[in-house]
């Protein structure tokens, strides 16, 4: 049998399960191999082999990064530091790194992608998705897939992220439909586009979409990150799991995005980049629209090298809070359940567990806080509050000398 760890002495559980009403106080979780066991009151919890009281201290779901660009090489701070300088950005920028990934070997690219997701489990990121779209030919863009394979719990092909210099975008287009989109077929399960000015307009996205749910693969939308655009009605014609940054959007894409999750239907998720929208200086997303509207909306980084170079869920929960006008306990849902929903993983398939939620047969990945309360993320922001995470049942990041009981049974 698996062996069984009993969490208890959980000042405020985060469990995202409409069954606890979504938080239980003076609550404990016990987790047996991969998943949770058991939720419930501390004083009813059972005997498990291990058992470790967190001393009151918040337990939430770990959290589910659901856009990021981890396969990468090179830097581009003078980039970010022209930016903030006053230099508008432009979507060309990634050919700079385009540059460098292509040129740096799968060891490069491996440590590279290693360090960051290390840099995220010890801010609490537990799961996250990944895209390609720094190779942008065919054997770049699928070892690139490949690589990110082997760490994200979700791989995005993200061949259409800019034409590259000197090639013909029809010609392009025609090799990311083609051989690109074959190659990296084994490592991938969604297809993603950026549809913005300088990338790619709304025939071309359209094409790369529709190839890819072809082939059976999800779909994602970069979209309205630059101005208004066609990614919101495009990602809504077309079911896609998620359109991602909606920075300019109006009231009847607000209402689209709101209706697709109408009569329990699945709907897109209006995935929100705090920290990319900080770094580019654009307008935040307007969640609380959103979120008004009943949209379904999710928070993730967009770590990358040259619009996010963040790996910090809890710096875009705090700034979700604080600028964007969202509760506490609606910020942490949307970066923990709002991430699972955007990847299809709010509910168990094929074997899998599901992600984003504290209840019984989802994967046991907890997030324990260095405060007695989730509000501390934005309370207290900028402050590591990291204690401890669970990973699919392995503890794999423990507390730094701070008080904490283990004990084994």
């Amino acid at each position: 049998m698996p062996r069984s760890t009993l969490v208890t002495g959980i000042g405020e559980l985060i469990t995202n399960d409409e069954h606890h009403g979504g938080r239980l106080q003076d609550a404990a979780v016990v987790l047996e191999g991969e998943r949770i066991a058991w939720v419930g009151a501390a004083a009813a919890a059972p005997s498990a082999d291990e058992r470790v009281d967190v001393a009151g201290r918040a337990v939430l779901p770990g959290w589910v990064d659901a856009h990021t660009h981890l396969v990468f090489a090179g830097d581009r701070s003078a980039e970010f530091e022209a930016r903030m300088a006053g230099e508008a950005y432009a979507a060309g920028g990634i050919a700079t790194t385009v540059a460098a990934t292509r040129a740096a070997s799968d060891a490069t690219l491996q440590a590279s992608l290693d360090g960051l997701v290390d840099e995220a489990l010890h801010g609490g990121t537990t799961a996250f998705e990944t895209k390609t779209g720094y190779g942008l030919t065919v054997a770049d863009e699928a070892r690139s897939a490949r690589i990110a394979a082997t760490r994200a719990d979700a791989v995005t092909f993200l061949g259409a992220h800019l034409v590259p210099d000197g090639r013909d975008q029809a010609a392009y287009l025609d090799e990311v439909t083609g051989p690109m989109l074959a190659a990296v077929l084994p490592h991938v399960d969604a297809i993603d586009v950026f549809c913005e000015r300088g990338a790619f307009d709304e025939a071309a996205s359209r094409r790369v979409l529709e190839a890819g749910r072809a082939a059976g693969l999800a779909v994602r939308v970069h979209g309205n990150q630059l101005g208004p655009g066609p990614g919101v009605r495009l990602a809504l014609e077309l079911g896609a799991r998620s359109v991602d940054h909606v920075g300019f959007v109006d009231d009847d894409e607000i209402a689209g995005l709101a209706a697709s999750w109408a009569d329990g239907a699945r709907g897109t998720v209006a995935t929100l980049l705090p920290a990319c929208d900080l770094s580019t200086r654009m307008p935040l997303a307007p969640a609380r629209a959103l979120v008004d509207a009943g949209a379904v909306v999710a928070i993730a980084t967009n770590a990358n090298p040259g619009t996010s170079s963040t790996t910090s869920m809890a710096f875009c929960v705090a700034t979700a809070v604080l600028q964007q006008h969202l509760t506490v306990a609606e910020a942490v849902r949307a970066a923990t359940l709002g991430g699972a929903i955007a990847l299809g993983r709010d509910e168990p398939r094929a074997g899998a567990p599901d992600l984003g939620r504290i209840r019984a047969g989802a994967r046991a990945d907890l997030h324990v806080l260095d405060a007695p309360s989730a509000a501390h993320l934005a309370y207290r922001p900028g402050v590591p509050l990291t204690h401890a995470v669970w990973r699919a049942g392995e503890r794999v990041v423990w507390p730094r000398g701070r008080s904490e009981r283990t004990a084994s049974a």
